[in-house]
């Protein structure tokens, strides 16, 4: 039991380390657009980078915020003895979206953590991590909105995880998920209120 829990904290450790690693700051101060907490919501996320114009930058934050969640998952299913397997992979994941939204190096100001969490659901069931996906781009194709696109999947995923995966592994994810929601809450503020920006598709959507 010993051995588990000090797996447990270890891994936790491990994720911590991999997911509070900046990669929206550090990218947009490396590409010269400054500091990204200066400007939008202040978040790290891509949604915010992308406020900066620059679309690469923007899409190079996705994909290593989700890869600093899939990464020490797949890191420790490769490496963990089956007795303390699911211990290490739980613990790596959850560290990971703890690490993105309260990291140390920023004072625990960091992200909302849709793609980090995304990223160790896609490490631990790939089919979960695509219909969260899908469900993302049909949600955000109804209303417009990539907060109200998140939080839908965000609902769902847990279900998905479920489905594929494993009860345990799902409350797990059900208790990051509801950390990510709590994270949206002006957000959800702003979709109550009606006033939410919506995305735009088309020079058209940016006149209406």
């Amino acid at each position: 039991m010993a051995d588990i829990i000090w797996i447990t904290v270890a891994a936790l450790a491990i994720g911590y380390g991999f997911g509070s690693i900046p990669f929206g700051l550090l990218l947009t101060r490396l590409g010269g657009l400054g500091d990204i907490r200066t400007l939008g919501s202040g978040n790290i996320g891509a949604t915010n980078v992308l406020r900066t114009g620059n679309k690469t930058i923007a899409l190079l934050t996705l994909l290593l915020d989700m890869a600093k969640g899939a990464g020490p998952v797949l890191l420790a299913i490769h490496f963990s003895p089956d007795n303390t397997l699911p211990y290490a992979v739980l613990g790596v994941g959850a560290g990971a979206v703890i690490g993105h939204v309260f990291p140390l190096w920023l004072r625990f100001k960091g992200g909302k953590g849709v793609a980090t969490l995304f990223g160790v659901v896609a490490g631990l069931c790939w089919p979960g991590a695509l219909l969260a996906l899908a469900t993302w781009l049909l949600s955000a194709i109804a209303f417009r909105m990539s907060s109200a696109a998140a939080l839908v999947a965000l609902i769902a995923t847990p279900t998905y995880v479920w489905w594929f995966y494993d009860k345990i592994t799902a409350g797990v994810v059900l208790a990051l998920a509801i950390l990510v929601i709590a994270r949206h809450r002006e957000n959800i503020s702003r979709l109550i209120q009606g006033n939410e920006p919506r995305i735009e598709f088309s020079k058209k959507d940016a006149a209406e």
